[in-house]
């Protein structure tokens, strides 16, 4: 089993000895830069040429770019000190790193002593503190409550990033995510109407709707082998990953790998590796590929009353040119 990084960084699982390992990744980095040198920009991210940012009528533009394994990161100053936070649909909240927040003078509101309260997440019980500005390029986000995690007992430590940009700002900012031009947008007139939909379509994507649970969690419907389900739509997982037990009661056979999987409560999970070649999200048929297989926690599993067949993480997103629009509440691939 072995980790393999496209020349974009982005990472991928496969299995296979290492002459076939080696002679696949050529002919899929190959396949990949002639499919890049085809592929336009959509007209929502469209540029023309020598234009230093592309432009979204009513929304600003903000770079992020892809750290180790997968992660997309945002450049941003928080109370005016350079700060990197983890654009992560897979959490409701901005989470900062307890010792980061104190460099960034973060903690209780002005003229108070105590923090502003607590929240649960996970499971476990976290201070909420305030942050008197966060601004990323030229867009200001404002004052905002912020919760504080020991990194210690997350991956965000591991991320080399200060903390997690989570969906509520995202959707208060009707967020449209491009993962393969790595830009994020976000809406500062509200009275803009856009119709993401026609543009996206006429581009050949295929549009998958959103759905937000009542846990907060962004989902959309999937199939394996004729079975349905949902996938928690997770930009901070690095790999697209399914539960054993449901690949078990598929008949799909793993192979393990040396990659774990870690999640916020500081639980660590050894991830195998199964070969899919019927993955439907909506009505996209997947490529052929191998995905993450693991023993998923419980609090990924079920959101609300909604039971999750699988997390879909930052590879396949990236491979399927995912446009994530909070405006709309769609999913677009191709």
């Amino acid at each position: 089993m072995g980790i393999y990084r496209l020349s974009d960084r982005i990472v991928t699982l496969d299995v296979a000895c290492a002459k076939s390992a080696r002679n696949a990744r050529a002919l899929r980095l190959q396949k990949l830069a002639v499919l890049l040198a085809c592929i336009a920009p959509l007209s929502i991210s469209a540029a023309v040429k020598n234009r230093p940012a592309m432009q979204l009528a009513g929304y600003k533009a903000v770079r992020v770019h892809y750290g180790p394994l997968n992660k997309m990161i945002m450049s941003v100053q928080i109370n005016g000190y350079p700060a990197k936070l983890l654009v992560d649909t897979g959490s409701n909240e901005i989470i900062l790193d307890a010792a980061a927040a104190a460099t960034f003078g973060v903690g209780p509101p002005p003229r108070a002593w105590r923090y502003i309260g607590s929240t649960e997440i996970n499971g476990q019980l976290l201070p909420v503190a305030f942050m008197q500005s966060l601004t990323a390029g030229n867009m200001s986000f404002g004052n905002s409550p912020v919760v504080l995690r020991d990194s210690s007992r997350s991956d965000v430590g591991k991320a080399k990033v200060d903390g997690v940009l989570g969906l509520e700002i995202l959707l208060r900012h009707k967020a449209v995510i491009n993962c393969r031009t790595r830009l994020v947008f976000l809406k500062i007139d509200q009275s803009r109407r856009m119709n993401l939909s026609a543009v996206a379509l006429s581009e050949k994507f295929i549009r998958v709707p959103l759905h937000r649970e009542v846990s907060g969690a962004l989902t959309v419907p999937c199939s394996i082998h004729g079975q349905s389900g949902r996938l928690l739509v997770d930009t901070g997982a690095f790999v697209t990953t399914f539960p054993d037990t449901f690949f078990k009661s598929l008949g799909i056979s793993s192979e393990p790998t040396r990659v774990s999987a870690h999640f916020p409560t500081g639980m660590t999970r050894p991830v195998s590796a199964a070969q899919i070649n019927d993955l439907k999200i909506g009505d996209l048929r997947v490529r052929p590929s191998k995905f993450g297989v693991a023993a998923l926690p419980r609090f990924a599993l079920l959101q609300g009353g909604t039971k999750i067949s699988g997390i879909l993480g930052m590879d396949t997103l990236y491979l399927c040119k995912a446009i994530i629009d909070l405006d709309g509440m769609n999913l677009f691939l191709k």
